[in-house]
Formats: structure tokens, sequence, C-alpha cells
């Protein structure tokens, strides 16, 4: 799944945080700590205990007022990359769980690359791993050896896995979920959960032409590829309004969802280039989070 020309496209490419979470290691994000880094940013009033490095003596000079100077630190942005390997993701051939995982690889090389932590947590029914993130570039063979052998991981249960990465009180940063968003309980419960989440968000889901427009006529019987149970059924035209109905009110939610909630959303096609899809996200290199 991963070559050198893959990851060579991917150089130029950034994701730039207005702020990021304070307490981090220094790296290339714009902190909302205001300490000792080297852009200028505010004056504040002196308290006991603070810093005597940092008072501003010519404002003391004329104005008789201690304040200190307050500098912008550069901190990291913790990246938590979630790509779903449930059984529905490698259902079809090629399965779209290859395009997901080199989602999942290219937006670990670019954090990495601006030295930022990354967490990969691949899930089915559940989270595949509970390791804290990780920063440096030579963790990306690592990452890529990981994904490689990836397996199918059985059911769905999104809110499980975002309830799970809830639950590990990681610092705040950017959460990334690649997947078909295609939960047995439907996307409301997913979206209820990832409306606690403290996390900036990123949604990349993985469609293809027939998840709307399904090639089905007559009489058919559909198996869930998850669980195994199957139904017959006759597909007339009146079906496949309903269905693409259904469909429509899915996609506007998960739509509504990322505007009310300022998260980034992107539709890629498994068919189509990796790279390129992704490129849409970084206006003249750059996501802006």
């Amino acid at each position: 799944m991963f070559d050198p020309e893959f990851l060579a496209s991917l150089q130029g490419l950034r994701i730039v945080a207005r702020r990021v979470p304070r307490h981090g290691r220094h790296a290339e994000q714009r902190s909302t700590d205001m300490g000792g880094g080297n852009e200028f940013r505010d004056y504040r009033d002196y308290a006991p205990g603070d810093d005597l490095r940092y008072v501003d003596w010519n404002v003391y000079r004329r104005l008789r007022h201690v304040v200190l100077r307050l500098f912008e630190e550069l901190e990291d942005l913790p990246h938590y990359v979630l790509p779903d390997i449930s059984g529905s993701m490698w259902a079809e051939d090629p399965p779209r769980a290859v395009p997901a995982l080199k989602t999942a690889l290219a937006l670990s090389a670019i954090s990495l690359g601006q030295h930022d932590r990354v967490g990969i947590y691949p899930f089915g029914e559940q989270l595949r791993d509970r390791r804290r993130p990780k920063a440096g570039k030579g963790r990306l063979l690592a990452l890529a050896g990981e994904l490689e052998v990836l397996e199918p991981a059985g059911g769905t249960d999104l809110v499980a896995a975002v309830r799970s990465m809830r639950e590990l009180r990681l610092r705040s940063g950017l959460l990334t979920i690649i997947s078909d968003f295609f939960d047995p309980g439907g996307i409301e419960p997913v979206l209820e959960e990832l409306r606690q989440s403290r996390h900036r968000l990123l949604l990349i889901q993985v469609v293809r032409a027939a998840d709307r427009e399904p090639v089905l006529v007559g009489d058919v019987r559909v198996r869930d590829c998850e669980t195994g149970i199957a139904e017959d059924i006759t597909v007339t035209p009146a079906v496949l309004e309903r269905y693409r109905d259904a469909y429509g009110a899915f996609e506007q939610a998960l739509s509504g969802f990322a505007a009310e909630r300022g998260a980034g959303l992107l539709r890629l096609d498994a068919d189509g280039d990796v790279v390129a899809q992704l490129a849409e996200l970084f206006e003249g290199g750059r996501y802006r989070l």
C-alpha cells in the first residue's frame, strides 16, 4: 500500500492550527501559552512570583508601572488518527480500507514532519491500540509497517471508539476519523458522542458512487457483511427512491454536524487518488484549523 513515491508526494503539506493547547512540547504550532518564546504578543501586570526577566523596564521607567512582556510559545499539536478497519471497510474489491489506511499514513506523515505527536488507533468494535502518541520523523516507517498488516476487525461501533478516545483523557488536539461512517445504530448516536469530544475534528468519509446509487434491480438477497444476516428484498424504483432519501439524510446529518462544530469534512472517493483528494483540504499547502 505504501511506497516512496506516495510519501514523497506529501512534501509541502502542513497542518496549521490557530492555537494549540498549552503544556505541550516545543514544535511549530502557536500555543495558548504565553512564555519565553520569540514572538511578542502582549503585556500583563506583574504579580508576585512572576519571573523578573520578563519585566519591561522601559515601561517602568516611563510610567512607573510594572508589566511583563508576553511571548508566544511554539508547541506541538497532538494528532489522533482513527482509521476504521471494520468488516464493511474490507467487503469490496478493492476494499475501501486501503485508501483509508493510506490516508491515515499520509496525515500522520504530515504531522510527524512538523514535529507533532501522532497516535494511530485502528478500530472496529473497539479501539485496537491505546498507546500514547509519539513524535519523530523516524516513526513513519514503523507506522507504515503496522498499518500494512492490519486485518478486518469485525463489526463497527463508532460510538464505542469515540467514547474510548474520550476516556483516554489525552491532551486536546486534532482527532481525525477515517471511516464510511456506516454504524448499525445510525449516524445520530455517533454525532452525539462526537459532540462531547474536546478535540478539534477532521472527518474523512470514504465513499463510493454505489453508496448513493446502488446497482440493484429485481429480487435480490442482501447480506450484512459484518453480521452475516441476510434479507430477501425486491428492488423497485420506489424502494430505490426511499434508499436515496435515507442516504441523503445520512450525508446531510454528517455535513450539518461538521458545519455546526467547525470540523473539517472530506468525502474521499475510494477509487480516486488519495493525495490529490487530500490536497483539497490543504489550500495553499496548508490545512488550517
